[in-house]
């Protein structure tokens, strides 16, 4: 398709008996910033190494920018699941010399380098050999040697993996940031709740077959918990005589509560009724977290077995 930067169709990739990925579609909208998520094992390295030419499918088609990875290949940043650095050079010769390979050209290169090193908290490693760094700070660099070439395609493949909280949420604010500059990115990840905080679509797969493709708001729209969460200042019991509401439970070492509206309420009026009623300390209409969208959409494919693994796979992520 002309306006999507990534396009599958009908691909499929087996390893001996191993039938890693199932007639796969997907169309990545240009500017868009896409997560493709599952659980570990669902696929997602083995698509991403398609769409990238490291390996090819057994059948189906793959189009990226308009063509394949290799020949867009300076249009193209990759930070692969595998993280890899030339352990004995210097971080700017490194970064040079990755850069270069993409066919950039500055006669401040160094200088250019040494500003994103900066940016990334990382003002004092120039000169020190990858292999001094810890485990996050060379994945930071590795997420530079990705972006610097300033590519119209960003594919991270668990960017955040071993990152702490403070360097995730920095990485989360360049993503964005490249996102707002028109790139487009595709991101792997197997912990949901990262890409709910960023992304604008999302893309499921389990078992190597997709199982759901659609924007963020798509989503929060089908699978409306059709639940408020109020939290009284009194702490007192909520009475379940609320019209509307089908049923009002305490949520577990809370002093709030769960009311459970019947398909055909107003939840706005349901809202407004409750707040009228005492003093609260909050009021919110309820979103289900991805974690909890994958598991009702797995359980919805009858017969597949796919319900047990999810809940197996995702209680260790």
């Amino acid at each position: 398709m002309a306006d999507s930067s990534i396009t599958l169709r009908g691909v499929n990739k087996s390893f001996g008996s191993t039938h890693a990925v199932r007639k796969l579609d997907l169309d990545v909208p240009r500017g868009s910033l896409c997560g493709f998520l599952g659980p570990n094992g669902a696929g997602k390295t083995t698509t991403i190494r398609m769409i990238m030419s490291i390996i090819y499918p057994d059948s189906g088609s793959i189009e990226v920018l308009g063509g394949n990875a290799l020949k867009s290949k300076d249009r193209i940043g990759y930070l692969p699941e595998e993280r890899g650095l030339y352990r004995k050079m210097r971080v700017g010769e490194f970064l040079q010399y990755l850069t270069k390979l993409k066919g950039v050209r500055r006669r401040d290169l160094s200088t250019y380098i040494q500003q994103w090193l900066e940016r990334i908290d990382l003002p004092d490693v120039y000169r020190k050999k990858c292999e001094e760094l810890s485990k996050g700070m060379q994945q930071k660099v590795q997420f530079l040697a990705a972006i610097l070439h300033e590519p119209e395609l960003l594919i991270l493949d668990e960017p955040f993996s071993g990152l702490d909280p403070v360097n995730t949420r920095l990485l989360n604010q360049l993503i964005r940031e490249l996102q707002g500059q028109g790139t487009t990115i595709i991101f792997s990840t197997h912990v949901l709740h990262q890409a709910e905080l960023i992304c604008d679509r999302i893309f499921l797969i389990n078992k190597g077959a997709k199982i759901l493709d659609a924007t963020l708001q798509e989503i929060r729209q089908r699978f409306d918990p059709r639940t408020i969460v109020a939290e009284p200042v009194d702490g007192e019991v909520l009475s379940d005589r609320i019209a509307g509401v089908q049923a009002v439970r305490r949520l577990p070492h809370s002093a709030a509560f769960e009311l459970e509206l019947e398909r055909s309420a107003d939840p706005q009026v349901i809202m407004q009724h409750v707040l009228s009623q005492r003093p609260m300390r909050s009021v919110e209409l309820r979103r289900l977290s991805l974690d909890e969208v994958f598991i009702q959409v797995v359980q919805d494919d009858v017969g597949s077995g796919a319900a047990k693994l999810a809940r197996e796979e995702l209680s260790h992520v």
